[in-house]
């Protein structure tokens, strides 16, 4: 059942159209993503759903309210992590927490938040005396303190350290399984991959697809690249795979490029010639590749 429902969304910004007849639907408990080059119209989208900007044309429904005439009730039943945020310089991290509690229905524990966002032992560090991940993590933690059924993530682990990157992809998880549902925008194509369900890449204000991260990767036909050594002179009969598309050769490297089982066929046509080379490895396209061959290589400011 679709808990965030949103048909022919529109908003613009004078002559700028910054949403563009978006649609889509977010079933109860997945990871949601969405993705875009900088100016697509991600977090315009999102802040329209939130009841954060007034959209100018469509139809929109979370947990079954509209947010533009709803927007109190909604902020009790959401979460909210934005990109660009702030608080009082001097504002303790424990005294933020118990300030959003304040305005929450079911406020999460205190002390719960602090050690599972690992900012126990920051609890009395003011604001102005936290590192940029510190803060992210300050953030995130605000987003869950009022035991929200829908959270909105925007640029979740944008300033954290590797090992807090993958701890909090972690998190995310376990927030799921426990049947939260997450809408992430992100411009990490490694994160959207490896935490989302379901994945809308926006362009122009517009969805240019929507589906699954390997689906989305598998529709577009993309090429992996096989490579190898080898000594061997003759390697005409390799180009003759009915799976390999293009051959190079630099010395003894060897690169191959192709569609559907090409590591699997030129392993197996390697050994029928007696040849097992001991570096043989293939490279997939990855959601980056899918992302870039759906918007373009283009830098967006």
């Amino acid at each position: 059942m679709g808990v965030i429902k949103v048909n022919h969304l529109r908003k613009t910004y004078r002559r700028l159209v910054a949403v563009d007849d978006v649609s889509f639907d977010v079933e109860a408990g997945e990871i949601f993503g969405i993705l875009g080059p900088n100016g697509a119209g991600k977090t315009t989208t999102v802040e329209c759903i939130q009841g954060l900007r007034r959209p100018d044309a469509g139809a929109i429904q979370v947990l079954g309210l509209d947010p533009t005439t709803q927007a109190a009730q909604l902020r009790q039943r959401i979460g909210s992590q934005l990109q660009d945020s702030s608080l009082p310089g001097r504002l303790r991290v424990a005294e933020a927490i118990d300030l959003f509690a304040a305005f929450a229905r079911h406020p999460v524990d205190r002390d719960e938040l602090l050690a599972r966002w690992r900012l126990d032992d920051l609890r009395a560090q003011a604001f102005d005396n936290l590192s940029g991940g510190q803060r992210q993590r300050l953030f995130i933690a605000l987003a869950f303190v009022n035991s929200p059924e829908v959270v909105f993530l925007d640029e979740l682990t944008q300033g954290l350290d590797p090992q807090t990157r993958r701890a909090t992809w972690e998190l995310i998880r376990e927030i799921r399984q426990g049947g939260m549902t997450v809408v992430l925008v992100t411009h990490f194509m490694d994160e959207a991959e490896h935490l989302c369900d379901r994945i809308a890449v926006v362009d122009h204000g517009r969805i240019v697809a929507l589906d699954t991260p390997q689906r989305l990767i598998n529709g577009l036909g993309l090429p992996s690249v096989v490579r190898f050594s080898t000594s061997e002179p003759d390697l005409g009969w390799l180009e003759k795979l009915d799976a390999v598309e293009s051959m190079a050769r630099d010395g003894e490297s060897i690169e191959l490029r192709g569609t559907g089982p090409v590591l699997a066929l030129v392993a197996s046509e390697l050994v029928a010639h007696q040849i097992v080379p001991s570096d043989l490895q293939v490279e997939r396209p990855t959601l980056e590749d899918a992302f870039l061959a759906l918007t373009g290589q283009e830098v967006r400011r």
